[in-house]
């Protein structure tokens, strides 16, 4: 009986033990196929990282706008107008026009492509004051549907400044879709907005300026500038939303 009892408990043991080493097997060629198709990725990526980023223009090539110095001129005075604008490029481009923390502009963070939308519900709900959204290309083509309604809705007290310089510059200058043929004034035409017009050398700034402040329609002004890397912002500009948020809403008059 004790003999049986011990046989029992043996095999037992051996069949745990073989569980074990089963499982011990299965774990490391899983930890294996992991390690191995995590090298495999690694690798893709870091092909695909040096295919697809590119770099900045390193200067200015004759005939081409610089974008802060081009923006600046076109807006002019800003303090008439409630200024919308896109991610990190357009709005350095607004700040370095207006000075580094003013109350009229809110600039998104994070909302990548919402700056139109943004911009056609404030001057829906704000018909007495001048919108003007400042936005990247890429940015709108993100939402590009959005011209269309503002086009259908014709907001005559609704701005759009889009500056193209026809790179993705938030994602690591990737070209966008406008060097590759897009044409987003035409694409704002077609959307039926009423003021059209394309910048793309200093002549033009005096019509486009005059443009934002005196249109009696919805008005886009495509500003067509060089692919250069304008650095930081000089202006120690705030960085919190809720600042902004804050402030936008103090130049409205919301308690």
């Amino acid at each position: 009986m004790r003999m049986r009892w011990c046989l029992l408990f043996r095999r037992q043991e051996l069949w745990h033990f073989d569980l074990i080493n089963q499982w011990l097997s299965y774990s490391r060629r899983s930890y294996l196929v992991q390690k191995n198709s995590l090298r495999r990725v690694k690798k893709m990526a870091k092909k695909t990282t040096k295919k697809h980023v590119s770099k900045p223009n390193a200067k200015l090539k004759a005939g081409e706008l610089e974008r802060r110095k081009a923006t600046k001129a076109i807006l002019g005075v800003t303090d008439d107008f409630l200024i919308v604008t896109g991610l990190a490029g357009a709005k350095d481009d607004v700040l370095n026009a207006t000075g580094a923390n003013p109350n009229n502009v809110f600039p998104l963070s994070g909302a990548m492509g919402a700056a139109c939308s943004i911009g056609l519900g404030l001057a829906l709900a704000q018909p007495d004051k001048t919108v003007l959204v400042v936005t990247g290309e890429g940015e709108l083509l993100m939402n590009v549907g959005t011209l269309a309604a503002i086009g259908a809705m014709e907001v005559p007290n609704l701005r759009i400044l889009c500056i193209d310089n026809q790179r993705y510059g938030e994602t690591g200058w990737q070209p966008s879709h406008t060097l590759r043929g897009v044409d987003l004034a035409k694409m704002a035409e077609g959307a039926n907005i009423k003021s059209v017009r394309t910048v793309t050398k200093q002549s033009q700034f005096k019509e486009a300026r005059e443009l934002l402040r005196n249109a009696n329609s919805s008005t886009f002004i495509l500003l067509k500038v060089a692919a250069t890397d304008p650095g930081k912002l000089a202006l120690p500009a705030e960085r919190d939303a809720s600042v902004w948020k804050t402030r936008f809403r103090d130049a409205l008059g919301v308690v």
